[in-house]
């Protein structure tokens, strides 16, 4: 008896579930118990793939601080310095420049117990050429500019210079790194070597200025 009710109850089933099918297509189905998309498959919010490439970095010497800041989103960007901590004059310091800040450190090359701020630009394009942009803080009160010479004025260490600069400090000196081309070199491909320039902060007629006074080519 229990063996007959129970093929019963199932052939019930089976022909339920047949005439569900049939009146109900799958799609119809899943659209009514909300079964369409899975939780692995449900669409996610979309997400923005924009990367900032500005520049931000705090730096602190000798009880000041240096905040620097530059856009960088073109070839022309927009730099900030704002400083704090000197006993006169805290303005803030903004310029536009040619190419993007590719770094910034902050030192006392000159050993007088106050400051200066280097922040390095490199332009856009395949030259990568590269400008400095320095201020020295006066007996900790204000600032004043430093001056980096030209390297196309310099006959003997700008032979075979294309750009790609680097800067960086190097204990008490300041340094300047770049590949060397040969006649024959393609910008993708320099053969000369590696050529790198030492300079020493000094007082100038008007301003602080970068001296030359080592030259390596390795």
């Amino acid at each position: 008896m229990k063996i007959k009710l129970t093929k019963t109850i199932l052939l019930a089933t089976a022909l339920l579930a047949t005439n569900l099918y049939a009146n109900h297509p799958i799609e119809d189905l899943k659209n009514k118990f909300n079964l369409s998309k899975s939780k692995s498959t449900a669409e996610a919010p979309a997400v923005s793939a924009t990367v900032s490439r500005s520049f931000d970095k705090v730096l602190k010497l000798q009880g000041i601080t240096f905040h620097v800041q530059a856009t960088n989103e073109g070839s022309l960007n927009k730099l900030t310095i704002t400083p704090s901590g000197l006993e006169s004059l805290n303005d803030v310091i903004k310029q536009e420049i040619d190419g993007s800040v590719t770094g910034a450190e902050v030192a006392d090359l000159n050993n007088d117990g106050s400051p200066e701020i280097y922040v390095y630009v490199n332009s856009a394009g395949s030259g990568s050429y590269g400008t400095l942009i320095a201020y020295s803080v006066n007996n900790k009160k204000s600032l004043s500019g430093i001056y980096l010479p030209a390297l196309e004025d310099d006959k003997k260490n700008s032979v075979g210079y294309m750009g790609h600069d680097e800067f960086t400090i190097i204990e008490n000196s300041f340094a300047r790194r770049f590949p060397v081309y040969k006649k024959e070199d393609n910008n993708a491909n320099p053969t000369g070597g590696m050529r790198q320039l030492e300079y020493k902060l000094v007082p100038g007629e008007a301003t602080w200025q970068l001296k030359l006074h080592k030259s390596t080519t390795f």
